[in-house]
């Protein structure tokens, strides 16, 4: 069976849900108090969760001690409204890159956050030193990633990289646009059916992980653009951070 190798720096997702019934009397800030509180891998780990939901065959390489690094959201309990976002500062070390074994992997996926775990030197290496990367970056894209078979990357940071993209690189870019689904090589590929939007934390995760496992199975990236659409589809219909649970075959 063929072999996903993610890497990239991972954390945990925490979730604390609370009610807000007043304002304090001093400020003009809500008071909230908590109902419950939830939490799930999250970044690359995000990513090696929703391949596993579908796909086995899959090993993550990420940052030890991983739990301590933390994005804390405090959410309305009955509209999800995002009050606050309270993340951790610890340092995440760089990969020693040269000591992942790259070779008995089908396809290795780069699930970079841009915390200092990956460079765009690592990223290059991965690149020239495996024929099947796909790049998941919240880095400005250069000439380091033109080895790199795709990239997929949201709208906001395509727009971001767009003045400056080497046009090496165009052919190769997948990105996302929310409820207008994904453009490749000049073409919409358009979400298939509406739905009521709850929560796109992690949405961009699922559609990663979807496009690789379709993409490992099928080797057509317009089959994996679709599946991972559908996939995205599903996920930012439920609050919090949720995974795959779509069947492969569909």
């Amino acid at each position: 069976m063929k072999k996903i190798l993610i890497i990239g720096e991972s954390c945990k997702d925490i979730f604390v849900y609370c009610r807000a019934e007043r304002l304090a009397p001093d400020l003009p800030v809500p008071v909230i108090s908590i109902v419950e509180s939830k939490d799930n891998p999250g970044m690359a780990a995000n990513v090696e969760r929703n391949v596993a939901s579908i796909y086995p065959h899959v090993t993550l390489a990420t940052n030890d001690s991983w739990e301590t690094v933390t994005k804390t959201r405090y959410m309305h309990h009955t509209t999800n409204h995002m009050f606050i976002r309270v993340d951790t500062d610890h340092h995440i070390p760089r990969v020693q890159i040269k000591k992942i074994p790259l070779k008995g992997y089908a396809l290795v996926a780069v699930s970079d956050y841009n915390k200092g775990y990956l460079t765009e030197a690592d990223i290059k290496y991965i690149c020239e030193h495996h024929t099947n990367v796909f790049i998941d970056t919240k880095k400005v894209l250069g000439s380091w990633a033109k080895s790199a078979k795709y990239i997929k990357i949201n709208n906001y940071e395509y727009e971001r990289s767009k003045a400056t993209l080497p046009k090496t690189l165009e052919k190769k870019i997948i990105y996302t646009k929310g409820d207008q689904g994904a453009f490749f090589k000049g073409k919409n590929y358009p979400v298939r059916e509406k739905v009521e939007v709850k929560d796109v934390s992690g949405a961009g995760d699922s559609f990663f992980a979807a496009l690789l496992v379709k993409y490992i199975q099928t080797g057509d990236i317009e089959q994996a653009i679709h599946f991972a659409n559908e996939c995205a589809a599903e996920v930012v219909k439920h609050k919090g951070v949720t995974i795959i649970r779509k069947a492969i075959d569909k």
